[in-house]
């Protein structure tokens, strides 16, 4: 995630030289339409396959600026902040009623915004939504959310809680950590995370953004018992496979790796396809040298068991914050005369990758190119990266004296070219950052983020919303003082640090030398 308003303590400097919003489109030609249900919202992006299309067709480019206001609902003070989503004729919203009465989640008629019900809760709620769950028979229906670090279950229908569901109505969703589970605070995300059969798949959140995050795991629940079914480590354990791309002395030690937006099931196959996030720390890696499997990655696991099947690196050790963001979509595309079931990844770099669903083979060559080396001690960055040969970025991958803001002041102008030319590391994508400053662009800010993109499965068509935001990024190693919103490559989690050797205290307090 973004380093933006976090505290001072490990705040990035951004400049922003020019911000462009854009929009582009891939198309191919549609081998079939996709056997999902399009005329509903009921989770989040639309549903489990996190297409955000909708096959209605009432309003369309000639009528919609006759639209008027049908009806309104007072959700109560405050910005609202949660994605509701609607199942038959039923909109399921989180409103903040002020006290005492506090926040809830309603229950409305569609059409007319009547009340139907209000469940109060307590404590904070996943923003991007609640997960929605019936029975064969519609006899049993469900809402599912994480509220204050435990997963709850309420009847759709009436608001009441699922007693018979976990504790009460309640599943901690740190059993499955090792260790004792008393001793790691509550964890809350805004993943909503999925659900596949009687299951719903979560994305813990990698708690914290520096040394000492808590290992974010993928855990499958049951969602008539709340029982945990499986779990998946995004950073593997010893003897798991993935574990020779970390310092083996600190294995099971890493934070990070978490999938904080966004994932997409694909209910036909069985497959739930995890985007995941950085390792931590996010723009220094002195302390997990290699590759840091699975971070950065698209993993497609089995939805039913967690075994993975295939994965994806989209970058190796990175130290620019480029988790991938947002969701995977899922097309059915005719690929040199082959009907393909495709997934399609977009990226913070401004990069599509696009696969095989059932296989991981990309539908176009990935070539590992060279990139800059890191100037940082005791930083070892990889020497190539991955690019895909097609399709081409959407979004601008260099940034350069010639693109500074020319209508800014001439003595500005003049300033920020002598910094180019002497001063910054600008060598183009995937330069390090140093303690001189490193120009990115798209920046851990641009590119795509979680939302920003959206799939017609009838015609094959993806688009995505791209910023081109470039960042100023710049270390400072330890005892020299930050200011100006610089990011510590070392901070009170690590003791010391050389050429060859770094020394790190993790979440448990723990000792390690890498």
């Amino acid at each position: 995630m973004t380093t933006t308003g976090r505290a001072a303590f490990w705040r990035t400097t951004i400049l922003v030289f020019g911000s462009v919003a854009s929009a582009t489109a891939l198309a191919q030609q549609s081998a079939s339409r996709i056997a999902f249900d399009y005329e509903t919202w009921d989770q989040y992006l639309g549903g489990s396959d996190s297409s955000q299309y909708s096959s209605l067709d009432q309003i369309d480019r000639d009528n919609v600026g006759q639209l008027d206001v049908a009806w309104t609902f007072e959700y109560g003070g405050g910005a609202p902040n949660f994605n509701p989503i609607v199942v038959d004729d039923v909109m399921y919203v989180l409103a903040q009623f002020p006290r005492p009465e506090g926040p809830a989640f309603v229950a409305l008629d569609a059409a007319t915004g009547e009340e139907i019900w209000r469940s109060p809760i307590q404590g904070q709620v996943g923003s991007r939504g609640v997960n929605y769950w019936e029975s064969e028979d519609r006899s049993d229906r469900r809402l599912i959310f994480l509220n204050s670090g435990m997963m709850s279950a309420i009847d759709a229908e009436t608001g009441e809680p699922i007693t018979s569901f976990g504790d009460n109505g309640k599943v901690d969703i740190r059993i499955g950590l090792e260790g004792d589970i008393d001793e790691i605070p509550g964890m809350q995300t805004s993943n909503p995370g999925r659900v596949f059969e009687d299951l719903i798949i979560y994305s813990l959140p990698g708690r914290g953004t520096s040394y000492n995050a808590y290992p974010a795991d993928i855990h499958a629940y049951n969602i008539l018992t709340g029982r945990l079914e499986w779990v998946f480590h995004t950073v593997p354990r010893e003897g798991e496979f993935g574990a020779d791309t970390w310092p083996e002395e600190g294995l099971g030690n890493y934070g990070g790796v978490h999938n904080w937006s966004e994932s997409t099931v694909d209910s036909e196959l069985g497959i739930v396809y995890i985007p995941t996030g950085t390792a931590r720390f996010d723009f220094y890696g002195g302390n997990r040298r290699g590759d840091n499997l699975f971070g950065n990655s698209l993993v497609a696991l089995d939805a039913r068991t967690g075994e993975r099947l295939w994965h994806f690196q989209t970058i190796h050790h990175d130290m620019w914050d480029l988790d991938i963001p947002q969701a995977p979509k899922l097309l059915t595309v005719n690929h040199d005369g082959e009907e393909i079931k495709a997934v399609a990844q977009a990226t913070k770099q401004g990069l599509l990758f696009v696969f095989n669903r059932e296989t991981g083979e990309p539908l176009w060559p990935i070539e590992e190119r060279p990139v800059p080396a890191s100037d940082v001690r005791g930083e070892q960055a990889s020497p190539t990266q991955p690019f895909p040969t097609q399709p081409p970025p959407f979004a601008r991958q260099t940034f350069t004296a010639d693109d500074i803001n020319p209508y800014l002041p001439a003595e500005e102008r003049a300033a920020l070219r002598e910094n180019f030319a002497s001063v910054w590391r600008n060598e183009g994508p995937y330069t390090p950052p140093s303690l001189e400053g490193t120009i990115m662009l798209p920046g851990h800010n641009g590119g795509t983020n979680w939302g920003g993109s959206a799939v017609d499965p009838e015609s094959g068509r993806f688009f995505v919303v791209s910023k081109e935001l470039p960042t100023l990024v710049t270390l400072f190693p330890p005892g020299e003082g930050g200011g100006g919103g610089k990011i510590p490559i070392l901070p009170e989690y690590v003791q010391s640090v050389t050429d060859t050797e770094v020394v790190l205290r993790n979440y448990a307090g723990e000792e390690f030398r890498y």
